[in-house]
């Protein structure tokens, strides 16, 4: 499956529509961006039952903003409306992989009693 752009417009709709989604937060004129890109893309593919959307921090800055991006590319992965994960600094592939095997393990149950209090 091939990345979704996600912007202010659809953002909303896409994480309450979907239990799974991860985000890239990126820019063009960044380096790290560039060379986590095709390792994202590629994860896309290897996972197709996951959404990756990437946001735009340039034309994006509210969504940015939201997710207190300070550093690019920044990973977040966002389960059941609930941002499970953030953190900036571009993944090699065996980390993303692994990354996205414990994101699934994680007990969404248990997360949102925890919040709860």
């Amino acid at each position: 499956m091939s990345t979704l752009q996600l912007t202010k417009e659809n953002f909303d709709e896409v994480v309450s529509e979907i239990d799974f989604v991860l985000v890239d937060f990126w820019a063009d004129w960044c380096p790290p961006c560039r060379m986590f890109d095709p390792i994202f893309e590629a994860a896309s593919e290897r996972h197709p039952d996951l959404v990756f959307g990437k946001v735009d921090t340039m034309a994006q800055p509210e969504l940015a903003q939201t997710f207190k991006v300070q550093s690019i590319p920044t990973l977040a992965i966002i389960r059941n409306q609930v941002t499970i994960f953030a953190q900036p600094g571009a993944l090699p592939e065996s980390a993303l992989e692994d990354l996205i095997v414990q994101a699934r393990k994680v007990d969404m149950d248990e997360v949102r009693t925890r919040s709860a209090k």
